[in-house]
């Protein structure tokens, strides 16, 4: 248990951060950088101290750091996949050269333990299920090769410097927290598109797989890993470990919002080589006792009823909703 620290988490406004920081502030004081570019204010504790700005400025990294911190959680990225395909060269510059700077002031403050979130994207295309054991990589887009690059990084500081890391690949995170939007996942946009009583569109034939965990899930896999001596200097996969093909998905969503808009079927995006992925956890239970607990049916059904209440409050724009076109599978 991570309990009176000073923890500083980057990306803590966005939907994973949020619901993570809303699991460390009742114990610790928590500091969260964020740029607010995908984050949401209104999703934090009013305990959290929000600096808003980029983590690739070293002012804004000064005065994070500027108390004495014994913990970091690094979930800032630009996301995800097809946004790092439009925009290349910023993707690089805030998944490569911003982990880099959390790196160096995590080093500089001397902090007990660093956590950097990547992503399953890394893997690439694979006939079975994902494994830390893997050592061949074959990522596909900006996005995965800047999540690579960015473990590089972190284990080359675990291993020149002696921080102490830990690395988490989350697997197609969902749940309460996260918005609809052009470079969003495909469970809010399903949702978006759902709800409107429009057709969900797959791009292929929805025999494709993900690996999709509720937020819970990974917070808890996150904060116990964090929390283990055992895990420092490892990789852990944070997944379900169940392969969901996205046509039972989309029935899922259609089934849980009461939609008869039925499904449409777009071709595969010209980047998108993965046809399976799904996740191999076993690292991570027998290191830190790591084991999901909401399945996919009951997690969509949390999901939908904060998602309502999200869209009849005004929270989700209109424009939000708008967007949500078409599965953004990883």
């Amino acid at each position: 248990m991570l309990k009176d620290l000073r923890i500083v988490v980057s990306g803590g406004a966005g939907a994973i951060g949020s619901n993570l920081v809303a699991a460390l502030a009742a114990r610790n004081t928590v500091v969260v950088v964020d740029d607010l570019s995908s984050g949401v204010a209104e999703n934090l504790p009013p305990s959290v101290d929000l600096l808003i700005g980029d983590i690739l400025d070293p002012d804004i990294l000064a005065r994070a750091f500027r108390d004495t911190t014994q913990v970091v959680f690094h979930l800032a990225a630009l996301f995800a996949n097809q946004n790092s395909v439009d925009h290349p060269e910023r993707d690089l510059q805030v998944n490569g050269l911003g982990t880099l700077r959390m790196l160096e002031q995590a080093r500089q403050a001397g902090v007990e333990r660093f956590i950097y979130a990547s992503s399953s994207c890394v893997y690439g295309p694979k006939s079975r299920k994902c494994s830390e054991d893997d050592v061949e990589f074959h990522p596909e887009t900006p996005y995965a090769f800047s999540k690579l690059l960015g473990e590089r990084y972190t284990n080359f500081f675990h291993q020149t410097y002696g921080l102490p890391t830990v690395i988490v690949r989350y697997f197609n995170v969902y749940g309460p927290g996260e918005r609809p939007g052009l470079y969003r996942n495909v469970i809010p946009n399903f949702f978006a598109r759902s709800l409107k009583n429009e057709p969900l569109v797959i791009t292929g034939d929805g025999t494709e797989t993900r690996d999709f965990t509720f937020v819970t899930d990974a917070v808890a896999g996150t904060v116990t890993a964090a929390a283990s001596a055992a895990a420092i200097g490892h990789t852990y996969n944070i997944g379900s470990g169940v392969e969901t093909p996205i046509l039972l998905l989309a029935e899922e969503i259609n089934r849980v919002t009461g939609s008869t808009g039925g499904i449409h079927f777009q071709p595969r995006r010209h980047w998108d080589g993965v046809r399976r992925r799904s996740a191999t956890i076993e690292k991570a239970t027998t290191d830190f006792g790591y084991q999901p607990k909401v399945a996919l049916r009951q997690g969509l059904d949390h999901t939908s009823r904060w998602f309502k209440a999200q869209v009849a409050a005004g929270n989700i724009s209109p424009e939000q909703m708008a967007v949500g076109q078409a599965s953004r599978k990883s």
